[in-house]
C-alpha cells in the first residue's frame, strides 16, 4: 500500500537512509513497498538488496517533478518499464524542456495523479492516488465516478518530527530561502510518514476497490534484477571464443617484443594469465582496454597505464602498461583471481590536455547510448552542513564563517546556534548533490538508460545516477580514464626538445630511463623539481636520506611517502634498515627470501600475498583475500575469519611455532591496510624517472614544458627559477617574441602571456594569432593598429616590458599610448589609426631604475624577472652560509639569509609544526623544522626572506635547519610610490606554497612495534 516512498537520495527533500526506511518499513509489518526517488533512482539497486534481506517486496520507480511542482509518479512493472522512465527523464535532462503535466504513453509502467492533477481521461495503466485526508472528497460527484481508477497513496518522506524538521530546512536549503518564509507548498504534509498497515487501510474501508486497484499494482510490478551477471559490454569481437583468441593472438606478439624467445618464466606467465581472463571472461574488458591505448597511440599520444593492473603479464604485452611483472616480482592475484569476480579497473592516465579527445572517441566507438561516466553523491560536509543550516535561520555572515571554521566546542551556546548543531550533525553524510566521478567510465552491453537516467553536466559528458560503488554491485567494471599533468611534462618536453634541437626523443622506451648513471646521481641527491611525484620537499628529503640511486629503490620510495605507509612508521623503519643493514634480523628466512628488497618490512600490499603464501602456504588467491579484507575493500568478516583460520592451520602443518605464527599474522593486520599497491609504485616510478632523464638531458626544454603545463607541487616561480639554474635565461613578454604559452628559442625562454594575471586571455590569443597572420609589430603604433585593446591592457603589457624592441622607455610608450588611445573610441578606432599618418612625438627622457622593473614584474607576475628577490632587500648580508655547505656542519649552529618557496603544516603529539623549503643566495635548496615552541615566539609571516637562525641535524645525507630564532628581512622602499604608506605594499604580493596536513602525528622509533630480532622460542 506504500507507492511513494522517498529516501535521502530525494536530494534536499526526503530525510531517510534506504536502510533505515526498509527497517522501520519492516518493524511496521510492511510486506511490500515502492521506492519513488524524486527525478532518480540512486537508491533502487540498494533498496531491492535491503527488501529482499527483510522479506519485502520490492517495488522500484520515480516521482517526477519539475521544478518543485509534483508531476507524476511512475512504477516499474518490470525491467522494460525501468527502462521506458530512465530514457523519458533522460530526454529532458539533456533538452531542458520541462516535463509535460501528462505522462507519455508508457508500455510497461504505471502512473499515478493526485486528485489535483489528475488529467480528464486516464489510460489503463494511470491512476489517481488518494491519501487518507483526503477521503472525505469522494463523497462528492465530482470524484464519486473516478472511484475505479484510485488506489491509495501514502508518501513517506521522514519517520519523526526530527525529521519533519530536518525535511524543512532541507527544503530552505533547497529554494535558498530562510525557513521563516517557507510556505506550505514548499514542503510535505505532517502526515507523510510510515503508518503499519493497520493504521492506514481503516481510512479506505468503505472504498475497497480502491484497496483492490493499490494491491493489483504491487502484484503486477515484478521488477527483477540480476546482480551476479555482467552488465560490460560482453565481446570486443562477436564472441567470447573469438575474444580470446584475438587477446592471445595479440598478448603472444606483445610478448615477442617485450621478452626473449626463451624466456621460459614469462611464456608460462602468459599462459596462466591467459587461461584465467578466461575464466572469469574478461577477454573483451581487456581488448576493449587495449582499444583505447592503440587509438591513443594512432594519435601519438603518450599514456601512462599504472595501478593493480600492471600486475599482469598480458597488459604489459598488449602495451597497456610499460611496468614487467617478473622483473618486479608482481603477482598477478593481486590484479585478477579466480576467487575475485569482479576485477579492478585498469587505470590509464593521459596528458589534460589529451584527455578529451580519448573520452570522445570512447564514446562514439561504443556508442553514446551504451557509455556513461560514473556518478558520485556529494554528501553534506562539515563546513557546509553548518554554512547552509545557519543560512537558513537567518544567521549573519560572520556568524556563518564562525561556525564553520571552528570546531563544535568553541561554537556559541545561544539557542539558534544549538538548532543549527542539532540538525547540522542529522545531515552529516546526508547526499546534497549528484556530481561525475573524476575518471570512471562505463561501458555498457545494453543501453545504459537500461539501469538509470543519465544527467548532462557541463563537461558535455553524460553521467549515471550511482556512483562506483553501486555499479560494481550491479554488475559494471568502471575503466578508470584519468588525466595529470606530469604525462604532460613529459610529452612536451618531447615535442620541444625536437622543435629545438632537433632530437627525437623516443621516451616510451623506457629502457632509456630506468638506469642513467647522471639520472641516478641527480636521484640520490634530490635534485628532481619538476618532476613528477619526486618532487615535494618530503620526497626529495626521502631520496636523499635513502642515497636513491637505482630504479627499484625508488620504487620503494613511492610506496612508504605514500601517507599510510609513512603514518604506521613503515617509513621510518625502512630507512633505517636501509641505511644500517646489519643493526637488524629478518624476522624469519621467508622474510629474507620474499622480502630482502625491502628489508623484511612488508612495504607493497603484495608483500601480504606473499608472506601468506610462502610461510603459511595458503594460495595467493586466498591472501589477495587476506590483503582486501585487511584493508577494509574485501569481503565480509566471516570470510576474513575463514582465511585466518585456514592460515593458522597451514602453517601448523608446516611445522611453524604458534607464537611465531601468531606475530606474523599480527606484523600482516597491522601493515595490510597501510601498504600500497608495488604496481602503481613502481608505475608512478616510471613515470618519474622518464621526467627526470629529461630534466637531466634537456633541462631548458623540460622546465619550459612544466612551466607551460602549470607547474606541478610548486608554483610557476619556482619552476622559473629552476629553468633559470638549468642554464635558461628569463626573458618577460615580448609582443614579438612571446606566445600565450612560454616560448623556448635556443635557451632564451620567454615567458608567456598567460602569466600576466591581469591580461585578459582572449588579448594575448589575438596577439599571438595576429603576428603569425600579418607578421612582427614594427613600433607601438603599429600594435595598437592592428590590435583591438583598452588602455589598462596597454599599461599592462608596457609595464612589462613587452615593447622593448621598439627602444623607447616605459615613460616614454605610457605618453604615446595614452595620447593615440585616450581620445579614441573603440569601434573607431582602426578606422582613425588607418587614415591618419603616425605622428612623432618629441618625448622627455625619464630615467628609470632597475628596482622599479623589478617590482613592476611582482605586479604583474607575482615575482621578479630582472633581479632576484635578494637584490631587492635592505640588507646586503646574504648569510655565514650557504645551502651546499649544510652536511658539513652537522650538531652546528648556523645562520643563513633565504627566499621561503614553501611551508607544509605537520601535527605532532605537542602541537602543530612546519617544514620549510628555502633557496639561498646562490639559489640552492635546503629545508628546515619550525617546532611549535619556536612558532609561537618567531611565526611565519609570509612570502619573502627571512634571517634563520637554527642548529642542523644530518640525518641519513639529509641536512635540515632546526629553527630557533627567524625574522622577516625587509625590501627596500617601492621607488614607484612617493607616499611611504605605499612604499612597501609591494612586498606583500610575493607568495609561497602552504601546504595543510590531516593526520595523526607519525609515531615515533620505540612505537613502531616491528621487531628487529628473530623471536627465540
Amino acid at each position: 500500500m506504500y507507492l511513494n516512498c522517498h529516501s535521502f537520495h530525494s536530494l534536499r527533500y526526503g530525510t531517510i537512509p534506504l536502510k533505515d526506511l526498509v527497517g522501520h518499513a519492516a518493524s511496521c509489518g510492511v510486506k511490500a513497498m515502492a521506492l519513488t526517488d524524486i527525478n532518480t533512482i540512486t537508491g533502487i539497486y540498494d533498496f531491492i538488496k535491503a527488501c529482499q534481506e527483510k522479506e519485502i517486496k520490492p517495488l522500484v520507480g520515480i516521482e517526477f517533478r519539475c521544478h518543485h511542482q509534483f508531476r507524476y509518479i511512475g512504477l516499474a512493472q518490470n525491467t522494460e518499464g525501468l527502462g521506458e522512465m530512465n530514457r523519458f527523464l533522460t530526454d529532458h535532462n539533456f533538452s531542458g524542456a520541462p516535463l509535460p503535466l501528462i505522462a507519455p504513453e508508457f508500455k510497461s509502467v504505471f502512473v499515478i495523479y493526485t486528485l489535483e492533477n489528475a488529467p480528464a481521461t486516464l489510460r489503463e495503466n494511470e491512476f489517481i492516488g488518494i491519501r487518507t485526508d483526503e477521503v472525505s472528497k469522494l463523497f462528492t460527484a465530482e470524484f464519486k465516478s473516478r472511484i475505479a481508477k484510485m488506489v491509495i497513496l501514502e508518501p513517506i518522506t521522514f519517520t519523526n518530527k526530527r525529521e519533519f524538521n530536518l525535511h524543512k530546512i532541507l527544503r530552505a536549503i533547497d529554494t535558498n530561502t530562510l525557513l521563516s518564509k517557507l510556505t506550505e507548498s514548499d514542503y510535505c504534509k505532517n502526515s507523510e510518514k510510515l503508518k503499519p498497515l493497520e493504521a492506514l487501510l481503516p481510512y479506505y474501508e468503505n472504498y475497497p476497490e480502491i484497496i483492490a486497484n493499490t494491491q493489483q499494482i504491487i502484484d503486477s510490478c515484478n521488477f527483477e534484477y540480476d546482480f551476479g551477471v555482467p552488465k560490460n559490454k560482453k565481446f570486443y569481437t562477436q564472441s567470447r571464443q573469438e575474444d580470446l583468441e584475438k587477446l592471445t593472438d595479440l598478448a603472444w606478439k606483445g610478448f615477442k617484443n617485450r621478452y626473449e624467445d626463451e624466456n621460459l618464466e614469462a611464456k608460462k606467465r602468459v599462459e596462466k594469465e591467459l587461461k584465467v581472463i578466461d575464466e572469469l571472461e574478461f577477454s573483451g574488458y581487456f581488448l576493449i582496454t587495449w582499444d583505447i591505448v592503440q587509438y591513443s597511440n594512432s594519435q601519438g599520444f603518450m599514456h601512462i597505464g599504472r595501478g593493480s593492473g600492471a600486475n599482469s603479464i598480458i597488459a604489459y604485452c598488449l602495451g597497456i602498461t610499460d611496468i614487467c611483472p617478473i622483473e618486479l616480482d608482481l603477482y598477478f592475484e593481486r590484479f585478477l583471481n579466480l576467487n575475485r569476480k569482479t576485477p579492478p579497473d585498469f587505470d590509464i592516465d593521459w596528458s589534460w590536455k589529451e584527455r578529451n579527445i580519448i573520452l570522445e572517441y570512447i564514446f562514439d566507438k561504443y556508442g553514446r547510448d551504451r557509455v556513461a561516466f560514473c556518478g558520485t553523491n556529494v554528501e553534506f560536509k562539515y563546513r557546509s552542513i553548518f554554512r547552509e543550516v545557519g543560512k537558513v535561520f537567518g544567521l549573519p555572515k560572520e556568524e556563518l564563517d564562525m561556525l564553520a571554521k571552528n570546531p563544535m566546542a568553541l561554537h556559541e551556546t545561544n539557542s539558534i546556534v544549538k538548532l543549527v548543531q542539532q540538525y547540522g550533525m542529522m545531515l552529516e553524510k546526508y547526499p546534497n548533490h549528484r556530481s561525475m566521478h573524476a575518471c570512471g567510465i562505463l561501458i555498457s552491453e545494453e543501453p545504459i538508460t537500461n539501469y538509470t537516467p543519465l544527467e548532462m553536466p557541463p563537461k558535455g559528458f553524460p553521467i549515471v545516477l550511482f556512483d562506483m560503488h553501486i555499479a560494481e554491485e550491479i554488475g559494471f567494471e568502471k575503466f578508470d580514464i584519468l588525466s595529470q599533468r606530469g604525462i604532460g611534462h613529459i610529452d612536451d618536453s618531447v615535442k620541444l626538445i625536437e622543435k629545438n634541437r632537433g632530437i627525437k626523443v623516443d621516451i616510451r622506451n623506457t629502457s632509456i630511463s630506468k638506469d642513467e648513471a647522471l639520472c641516478n646521481i641527480y636521484l640520490a641527491q634530490g635534485r628532481t623539481i619538476g618532476c613528477f611525484y619526486i618532487e615535494s620537499p618530503a620526497m626529495r628529503g626521502l631520496l636523499r636520506r635513502l642515497n636513491c640511486d637505482n630504479y627499484k629503490i625508488l620504487v620503494a620510495a613511492s610506496s612508504i611517502i605514500r601517507p599510510g605507509v609513512a603514518q604506521s612508521g613503515m617509513m621510518k623503519e625502512y630507512i633505517f634498515r636501509h641505511n644500517n643493514p646489519n643493526q637488524f634480523q629478518y624476522f624469519h628466512d621467508v622474510f629474507k627470501e620474499q622480502l630482502g628488497e625491502t628489508y623484511g618490512i612488508m612495504v607493497y600490499q603484495e608483500d601480504v600475498i606473499k608472506i601468506a603464501q610462502h610461510y603459511g602456504g595458503l594460495p595467493a588467491a586466498d591472501g589477495d583475500i587476506l590483503r582486501r579484507a585487511m584493508s577494509g575493500k574485501g569481503r565480509s568478516l566471516e570470510a576474513l575469519q575463514k582465511v585466518k583460520d585456514n592460515f593458522f592451520a597451514c602453517c601448523a602443518q608446516k611445522g611453524h611455532p604458534e607464537m611465531l605464527s601468531q606475530e606474523i599474522y599480527r606484523q600482516i593486520e597491522s601493515f595490510a591496510g597501510y601498504s600500497f599497491c608495488k604496481a602503481h609504485s613502481a608505475s608512478y616510478a616510471v613515470e618519474s624517472y622518464q621526467s627526470l632523464f629529461l630534466k637531466v638531458y634537456y633541462p631548458v626544454e623540460f622546465m619550459t614544458a612544466v612551466i607551460n603545463n602549470q607547474g606541478g607541487f610548486y608554483r610557476t616561480e619556482v619552476y622559473v627559477h629552476e629553468a633559470r639554474m638549468s642554464g635558461g635565461s628569463i626573458h618577460n613578454p615580448c609582443v614579438n617574441k612571446s606566445e600565450y604559452q612560454t616560448t623556448l628559442y635556443g635557451t632564451d625562454i620567454y615567458l608567456g602571456f598567460m602569466h600576466l594575471q591581469s591580461l585578459e586571455s582572449k588579448t594575448a590569443h589575438l596577439i599571438e594569432s595576429d603576428r603569425e597572420k600579418n607578421g612582427a609589430f614594427l613600433s607601438l603604433e603599429d600594435f595598437i593598429n592592428r590590435i583591438p585593446i583598452g588602455i589598462e591592457s596597454m599599461k599592462i603589457l608596457i609595464f612589462i616590458d613587452a615593447f622593448r624592441f621598439t627602444g623607447k622607455t616605459k615613460n616614454q610608450l605610457l605618453v604615446v599610448a595614452s595620447l593615440l588611445l585616450n581620445n579614441f573610441k573603440p569601434e573607431n578606432r582602426n578606422l582613425r589609426l588607418m587614415q591618419e599618418p603616425v605622428k612623432e612625438y618629441k618625448l622627455p627622457t625619464l630615467e628609470r631604475s632597475l628596482y622599479e622593473d623589478a617590482f613592476d614584474e611582482i605586479e604583474l607576475l607575482s615575482f621578479p624577472v630582472s633581479c632576484t628577490v635578494f637584490d631587492l632587500l635592505q640588507t646586503k648580508y646574504r648569510g655565514d652560509i650557504m645551502g651546499k655547505d649544510l652536511v658539513s656542519h652537522h650538531k652546528k649552529q648556523v645562520r643563513m639569509l633565504a627566499y621561503l618557496i614553501s611551508r607544509k603544516q605537520v601535527p605532532t603529539k605537542k602541537g602543530t609544526m612546519y617544514f620549510g623549503t628555502w633557496i639561498d643566495h646562490e639559489g640552492t635548496y635546503f629545508d628546515t623544522a619550525h617546532f611549535p615552541d619556536s612558532l609561537a615566539h618567531y611565526p611565519f609571516q609570509g612570502g619573502g626572506c627571512y634571517l634563520l637562525l637554527g642548529n642542523v641535524e644530518v640525518d641519513y645525507h639529509f641536512p635540515t635547519i632546526t629553527i630557533t630564532k627567524m625574522a622577516k628581512m625587509p625590501f627596500i622602499p617601492d621607488p614607484r610610490y612617493m607616499d611611504a604608506k605605499d612604499q612597501f605594499k609591494t612586498q606583500r604580493q610575493i607568495k609561497e606554497d602552504v601546504s595543510p596536513t590531516h593526520r595523526a602525528p607519525y609515531p615515533q622509533g620505540h612505537e613502531i612495534n616491528l621487531p628487529r630480532h628473530r623471536m627465540k622460542f
